[in-house]
């Protein structure tokens, strides 16, 4: 394992979000604030509490996982594709690191600035609304979890991508409206009989009821389910990454 070359991918992309602190940090955080005061403090306040969670509260893990799921594809994107639009994706290449090195490098940065961002959400969710995490571990663990899994969905974006709009595409047309549509601001039992079932066809359902399970104890799927399906997903996306870098997908072309 050539730990020189990952700490240098890893330190550069980590680098870079220090560079571009207000787009990275700061846009996501003022965003998601700006949920927690026009969801949570207006509408919140005129709401009945949901599942025994006050509604400002329950909205939390929702939010949270709505900025980490964006922030995870885009960073993991946007860092795999400006070296193949610079060019400088053949040193990469040409250097003395395998594949798994290199996806441990930017992937692992990815996932390492959106948990930075998930735990500053968090932070400042507090000074909205109060709540208690009844799981701690399970909260950290689904947080982790799922920034390594879409960082690796937003690097496989990233090698298909030929330009900067094809790396808003997904985020912006697929990631968003499921999250919306998958439970962030609402319980998928207070939806007819028929839409739940079909709601249960979205995979960021499975995701926000286990993080929001770590957080209230409650949730509207089984736990286990969400787990298997976000480490489903994650074997999927290692599999394709594999498949893309082995066979050279937009890199050696």
């Amino acid at each position: 394992m050539n730990r020189h070359a990952i700490r240098a991918i890893y330190l550069f992309e980590m680098h870079r979000t220090w560079r571009t602190l207000m787009q990275s940090i700061a846009a996501p955080v003022i965003s998601t604030s700006l949920y927690f005061i026009v969801f949570g403090s207006a509408i919140g306040s005129r709401m009945t509490e949901v599942e025994g969670v006050s509604y400002a509260a329950f909205i939390i893990p929702g939010l949270t996982m709505l900025s980490l799921l964006t922030e995870s594809i885009s960073n993991a994107s946007f860092g795999i594709y400006m070296p193949k639009f610079t060019g400088t994706i053949f040193e990469v290449l040409s250097a003395p690191i395998s594949y798994v090195e290199i996806v441990i490098g930017y992937v692992g940065a990815a996932a390492s600035k959106s948990i930075i961002l998930g735990t500053i959400i968090l932070i400042t969710a507090r000074v909205f609304v109060p709540y208690e995490i009844a799981h701690p571990v399970w909260m950290v663990g689904f947080l982790v979890l799922t920034a390594v899994t879409f960082s690796l969905f937003g690097f496989i974006i990233g090698l298909w991508a030929d330009s900067f709009q094809k790396l808003q595409l997904v985020p912006m047309l697929v990631i968003t409206p499921l999250t919306f549509l998958g439970g962030s601001f609402y319980s998928i039992k207070m939806l007819p009989p028929l839409w739940r079932k079909v709601t249960l066809f979205n995979p960021v359902v499975y995701l926000i009821n286990g993080f929001r399970w770590a957080f209230y104890g409650t949730s509207d799927v089984s736990v286990r389910v969400s787990v298997s399906m976000t480490c489903a997903f994650m074997v999927l996306c290692l599999l394709v990454v594999r498949w893309l870098l082995k066979s050279g997908y937009r890199l050696k072309a």
